[in-house]
This record gives C-alpha cells, sequence and structure tokens, in this order.
C-alpha cells in the first residue's frame, strides 16, 4: 500500500461511518416514559438525595465507578511530539477503546489546552468528582512528573501517568523472569539505561523496588552519560547521575548485564552487544524502531534475551499488558490511589502468568506449538484471555493491604467469575485469528475480484499478510479497480473467459471430465464449464495452484456450493457438509450451527453436525459447551421435532461423553447459566457458559444469526464450511468488507490446519 493510501485509510476509518472511535450507551432501558420519568426527573432527584446524605454514595447510583478519564494536553504524543490537545484527541480516544477491549473500563478523553503545570493540575483537580480514576498521558516530562505527584497527593482516586508506569511495570515483569533464566541476581546485576525521559525514570525506581541498586545503574540522556559532575540536572536525572567517569554508551555496555532501551533506533550497534556481559538482557523499546533490530541482535548473540516493544517479535513489552488490568483493580475496590504496592503486585503477576501452562487458545493464535517459559517467552502474550483473572485481583488485593481500599472484596471466587465475564463484550477473538493467520498465510482465490468490496477485502489481506490473494474475474475490470483503490501490489489476476488461460483451462477440463465423464459430461462441456469462476477457483485449489478460495458475494448460495461439492468433495472420514457461524456477541463469541446447508436434518445428522462444530470451536482455541436448542426443555414435548434433539443428545453422549452438551433446551435457558441452574441442575450445561448452539433446522439457524447480526450489530464470521476436503468458504449474499477479510483469515487458518493434518498423516504412515 502506498503512503498516501495508508493515509486515506487511516483517515476514513477515523471519519466513517461516524466520527471517532468511542461513544456512550445508556445503560438503562428509556423506551416509556416511565423510564424517562425514572432517568431524569422526577425520578433522579431520590438517588441525588442519597448522594447529598453521602458522597460515597456517588459509586451506588452513577457510573463513577468504572469511569476513568484519560487526560493530555498533547504535549508529548506518541512519536509526534508536542502536537497540542486537538491533534492528541485520536489518540486518547483509541486509548479509551483499549480500556474497554481490555477490561470493560469506560472512559470520558479530556484534552486540556494548557502547557501550564499549575493549570493543569487544577483543571484535573475541579473535574475529578466524575471519575473513578484518572489516567495521565502523553505530557512531556519534566512536567509529567510533577503533575501526576501533586495530582496523587491532592485526590482521593486512583491517578496514575501510564506512559511512565506502564513500561516500567511490564518491563520490570521481565526483567525479574530473564534474571530468573540466566540465575543472576537483581541485586548484583550492571544496568544500562538509554534514554531519561518519564518511562526511563520510572523503570529505574520501579527496579530498584525490586532490588536493583543505583550505583550499578548508568543512565544516559541525548548529551550522553548523567554523571554526577553535571550541571543544570533536574531532580529526576540527578537521581541516577553515576560517580563512574564515562561519557558514552559504548563505555557504559561493557560488562553490562542488562540494557534498557527507551531512545531511539540504532544507538546500540552489534559491536556494543558483543562487549556486554555473559547472558545479556537487552530490552530494545524505543517504537516503532528498536534501538538495535531484533534480528541484528540475535545473530550476533545466541546466549542474549532480547525483548522488544514490536509484535512481531518474542517477548513484545506492550503496555496494554497493564494499564487496563491495574485500573480494574484499583476501580474495583475502590482504591484511592496506585501505589508501590499495587504496581509490584502487578509486576509479580504478570511475572507469575508468565511462567504457568499457556492456554491452547493463546497457542494457536500466535502459531506456537507449545508456549513455555523460556528466553523467548518471558511475559505473557498481550491477548491471553487469564490477564483479567491473575492482574486485577493482586492488584485489588496490594490495595487492601496497603490501606488504600475503601470497598474491600470479600469473596474472591466471584470476583474473579465476573471479571471473566468482562470478557464477553470484545472481539479480542478475531486479532487472534487474523495474528494466526498472519504466521503463515495462504494462496487464496477471490472469485469475484471484480466486484469492488471484494476487491477490497483482497487488499486489505494482502496489506495485513493475512493471505495472498489470487484474484479472479475480468482481467481489465480488476485492474481498474485496483487503480481506484491504488493497489499496486505484484498479485496474480486470472480471467477464466481469457485466452490467456487456455492451457490451464484445458488442463482443469480434463482433469474435470475424467471425474465426472460417466456422469454426462464431455471434454467439450467440461472445457466450457471451466469459463465459469466457481468451477475454475475449485479446480485450483483441487489441484494445488491455490491453498483455499472465497466466493459467493455476488451469486446465490446453491449455486456456489455445486462447483464446491463436485469438484473438492467430502473431508476423509466426513458423512456430510454443515456451516457453522462466529457471532461476536455481547456476551462473547458464539458459534451457531448449522446456518446454510442442512434443511431438516435427522436426529443422525444433527449428532454428526454437532461433532463437526466442537471440532471448529476448538480450531479457534475454545473449549465447545454445546447446547443442542428446541423450543421445549429436557423432554417437555413429544413432538418428532423435539424427539429428535432428545435422541442426539443421546447418541453424543453415549458415544462421545468427552463433549460438553445437552439438550433439548430452550435457548433462554441455555444462555442463562444461572436459570438453567436452578431449574434443571442434572444438565451437563449447569455452572458452564454456552458458547455453541445447535438448532434443529436451517429455518432456526439462519433466522437466528441474521437476526443477531442485524438487531444486536453483532460482527458475523461465516457461514464457515465444515466437512470438506480442502478450504472453500462460501459468502453471504452482499457480504461486507470486514465479512470477506474475516472469512479470508478463516479460509487460511482452515489451510494451516489440513496442510497440519496432512503432514501429520504423512507422518503416521
Amino acid at each position: 500500500m502506498s503512503k498516501q493510501s495508508k493515509r486515506r485509510e487511516a483517515l476514513v476509518y477515523h471519519a466513517k461511518p461516524k466520527p471517532g472511535k468511542i461513544a456512550v450507551v445508556p445503560t438503562k432501558k428509556y423506551a416509556t416514559q416511565r423510564d424517562l420519568a425514572l432517568a431524569y426527573s422526577p425520578g433522579v432527584a431520590e438517588p441525588c438525595l442519597e448522594i447529598a446524605k453521602n458522597t460515597e454514595n456517588v459509586y451506588k447510583y452513577t457510573a463513577k465507578g468504572n469511569l476513568v478519564a484519560v487526560i493530555s494536553n498533547g504535549t508529548a504524543v506518541l512519536g509526534l511530539g508536542n502536537i497540542g490537545p486537538e491533534a492528541g484527541k485520536p489518540v486518547m480516544e483509541g486509548k479509551g477503546l483499549l480500556f474497554k477491549i481490555f477490561a470493560d473500563i469506560d472512559v470520558f478523553d479530556i484534552e486540556v489546552d494548557t502547557e501550564n503545570v499549575e493549570e493543569f493540575i487544577q483543571t484535573v483537580k475541579m473535574i475529578a468528582p466524575t471519575f473513578g480514576g484518572i489516567n495521565l498521558e502523553d505530557i512531556k516530562a519534566p512536567e509529567a512528573f510533577e503533575i501526576e505527584r501533586r495530582l496523587k497527593e491532592e485526590l482521593d482516586i486512583p491517578v496514575m501517568h501510564d506512559d511512565q508506569h506502564g513500561t516500567a511495570i511490564i518491563s520490570a515483569a521481565a526483567l525479574i523472569n530473564a534474571l530468573e533464566l540466566i540465575e543472576k541476581n537483581i541485586e548484583e546485576v550492571q544496568i544500562v539505561i538509554s534514554g531519561a525521559g518519564a518511562a526511563a525514570i520510572s523503570c529505574s525506581r520501579l527496579y530498584q523496588a525490586f532490588g536493583a541498586r543505583r550505583e550499578n545503574m548508568v543512565m544516559l540522556d541525548s548529551k550522553g552519560v548523567i554523571r554526577d559532575d553535571r550541571e543544570n540536572l533536574t531532580p529526576e536525572k540527578a537521581e541516577f547521575a553515576t560517580h563512574k567517569r564515562i561519557d558514552t554508551l559504548e563505555e557504559a555496555m561493557q560488562n553490562a548485564d542488562v540494557f534498557i532501551g527507551l531512545s531511539m533506533a540504532d544507538v546500540v550497534t552489534p559491536d556494543m552487544l558483543l562487549t556486554m556481559a555473559d547472558n545479556p538482557i537487552v530490552f530494545a523499546m524505543a517504537n516503532p524502531n528498536p534501538e538495535i533490530a531484533y534480528q541484528l541482535a540475535v545473530d550476533t548473540r545466541d546466549d542474549i534475551i532480547m525483548a522488544t516493544g514490536r509484535s512481531d517479535h518474542p517477548n513484545q513489552v506492550n503496555n496494554v499488558l497493564g494499564f487496563p488490568f491495574i485500573f480494574r483493580g484499583a476501580l474495583d475496590v475502590r482504591a484511592t490511589k496506585i501505589n508501590e504496592e499495587m504496581k509490584m503486585a502487578a509486576v509479580v503477576a504478570l511475572a507469575k502468568l508468565a511462567k504457568e501452562p499457556v492456554p491452547e487458545q493463546v497457542n494457536i493464535a500466535y502459531g506456537e506449538t507449545r508456549l513455555t517459559f523460556g528466553k523467548d517467552y518471558i511475559i505473557p502474550k498481550p491477548f491471553d484471555p487469564r490477564l483479567i483473572a491473575e492482574v486485577p485481583p493482586a492488584v485489588a488485593k496490594a490495595a487492601m493491604e496497603s490501606g488504600v481500599a475503601k470497598a474491600p472484596i470479600t469473596d474472591w471466587e466471584k470476583y474473579e467469575n465476573e471479571l471473566l465475564e468482562r470478557l464477553g463484550s470484545d472481539n479480542k477473538l478475531l486479532k487472534l485469528l487474523i495474528n494466526r493467520a498472519k504466521l503463515n498465510p495462504k494462496r487464496v482465490v477471490f472469485a469475484e475480484a471484480d466486484k469492488l468490496d471484494v476487491l477490497k477485502a483482497a487488499q486489505i489481506a494482502y496489506e495485513e499478510g493475512i493471505a495472498i490473494p489470487i484474484l479472479l474475474g475480468r482481467r481489465e475490470a480488476i485492474k481498474a479497480l485496483m487503480e481506484e483503490l491504488e493497489f499496486d501490489a505484484d498479485v496474480e489476476i486470472i480471467d477464466p473467459k481469457s485466452d490467456h488461460e487456455l492451457e490451464r483451462k484445458n488442463r482443469y477440463a480434463k482433469v474435470y471430465w475424467e471425474q465426472r465423464k460417466r456422469r454426462g459430461v464431455t471434454l467439450y462441456s467440461a472445457q466450457s464449464i471451466m469459463r465459469e469462476r466457481n468451477y475454475f477457483a475449485a479446480m485450483m485449489v483441487n489441484e494445488g495452484d491455490a491453498d483455499a478460495l472465497i466466493s459467493g458475494y455476488s451469486r446465490a448460495y446453491p449455486t456456489v456450493v455445486k462447483p464446491v461439492l463436485e469438484l473438492i468433495g467430502l473431508a476423509k472420514g466426513a458423512t456430510r457438509l454443515a456451516t457453522t457461524n462466529l457471532m461476536m456477541t455481547q456476551r462473547g463469541p458464539m458459534f451457531l450451527s448449522d446456518t446454510a446447508i442442512n434443511i431438516d436434518p435427522t436426529a443422525k445428522d444433527l449428532a454428526t453436525i454437532t461433532k463437526m462444530t466442537a471440532t471448529a470451536v476448538k480450531m479457534f482455541g475454545l473449549e465447545p459447551v454445546i447446547a443442542m436448542t428446541s423450543y421445549s426443555n429436557f423432554g417437555s414435548s413429544n413432538n418428532p421435532n423435539a424427539a429428535k434433539i432428545r435422541e442426539a443428545v443421546s447418541f453424543l453422549h453415549r458415544q462421545n461423553p468427552e463433549l460438553i452438551v445437552d439438550g433439548e433446551v430452550q435457548t433462554d435457558f441455555a444462555l442463562n447459566s444461572e436459570m438453567l441452574q436452578e431449574i434443571f441442575p442434572f444438565s451437563k450445561l449447569a455452572g458452564k457458559k454456552v458458547n455453541t448452539l445447535i438448532f434443529p433446522n436451517l429455518d432456526a439457524a439462519n433466522i437466528t444469526y441474521k437476526l443477531l447480526k442485524e438487531l444486536n450489530k453483532a460482527d458475523s464470521i461465516g457461514p464457515i464450511m465444515l466437512g470438506l476436503r480442502k478450504p472453500a468458504h462460501i459468502l453471504q449474499l452482499g457480504a461486507s468488507v470486514d465479512e470477506i477479510v474475516n472469512m479470508a483469515a478463516i479460509a487460511v487458518v482452515d489451510a494451516q490446519q489440513k496442510e497440519k493434518r496432512e503432514h501429520e498423516l504423512v507422518g503416521v504412515e
């Protein structure tokens, strides 16, 4: 993608369909006059009076307890510098989005138009009653130190400048684990810190809290080593001035055990690395380009433990591992501040989590056979679902033990369950899916690439590294659209109707004719059929010229399924085709089957569909918890439609006792675990969170998924084809660009899985 095209895409993302990235959403009913009378006048007077009696009631009757202000004056925005409050607003909105998706914390972003420290402090103090916590962001040093210090002293709610403490907390966890691996003591190691801004000072202070000695630290700024004989040092720099009579980074690196980079790209050379002590620890955290490139560093020293701020290398030091979960824990005990004990508790929790067995969902997402604690895995991955259940409780306990918690937690099991429930409203599974596809992108045929939305999706898949697109359709139309989209990549374009593809068409036609010559197909008709894009695309996959195909954007589902079935066929051991839709709902990911193929399946068919769906759910790294739905509950009706569900469940309980599946059950009972536990405690689903629904027929499944999609604006991935020998996935008519991109990721992951299975079978043979 050209620079201009990337710029345009970023601007469109922020502007359309509605400006910005966050919005306010009502949490109470508001449909009737009665609702409005309770929400505002006269009903609102009652909570006002209760809060007037006791201001702590504000947490009971308003959103204050789950509301954080992300506040900046725009003086140190990302790598952009002092660009002002308005220009910094998109970043603050982005921070609000991260708070919401990782920890279910609501955010108002506040941009303050002043660089005067006292004015900034007074502004924040005056608006503080609105919020349960304050996240200071992108404020330049040294003013940031004074602003945070004063606000922490003068407010009774948690205040944290994430630019300082986020990196410190994550890197401290990584440092503790790295030192454990190389069996060195933090009290003895020599540490070099390149950079002397807010993050560098905070990192150094936190390392000291865990035992690092100030006399073993050498800090550098843009002028070189910060020595105790330098004049005009800020108090923060003076705190870390060294007595060593050295001037340069090159000198400082000699025999150093640890390098902490919070400065600029490429300041560390291979020669400097070679002078470090055995088993050096190098955290090169400048973004987007580190102080030394990852590959160069590991090629220079095979004993190095390396971390960066980048997601494309092991050991990413990412602030999102910290701030959402630290504020979550602080808010949940109504902490009056975020103190050193709470930050240290977060460090310990993160370090400990990296040593525990990694959920299969994380292994799958990052394309690992088995992530284990070691030099390439010293901190958890940002999308590890365990973070929300591990870090906030540790922070909350530390707040309680240090005496700053105004609402202590007593039932920790209940609290951890509540935290896990908060994960239900995000789309992290999509991110995990796309990450996994990007690790090993496959060749995907976009069979309708001469349609604008399909080509847009192919462009995104290519530029994001999700897939290697092969574009099928009218060559001139595709080229014209590519020019319009500034899609100037060197990708394969194939027009099945063109004479340029005559040799390949004839080859495919001969294969097709050999397969179906005893079913009324002549060689001539086979050659004619190969001009049709879906037959051609299916044959590309069939013959290994592509790894997967996507079609169906502009054609009825049955017309696209037919060539796929004829040419690709069922997988070994499969007895039928089925589809499932992955819906990203408010309660979390939900799989719905069968949404596109089987009109009125029998009990045996339903059992087969259930097993196929369970396999698909596991492909996403989730444990399937399956409800087989009906209009009746556990034998309350003898109608044949209910009876076939019972029969299918009975079969699955006998043949697949390892599956968590039950029914027949009404959908509301399936999705309400408390109601199910109370009325049907004998069910295998009692007390469990259902993530898969199997419907009795196509009507019910298709209607339900489309209803969810339109009424609740739930993202949909699918229908995902189950049971095919090779990857082919068929879109719903008029699918959106995002849906096509998601399906491309599914196709790639499906191809990865099938390739892996083939290799395993070859190994067995």
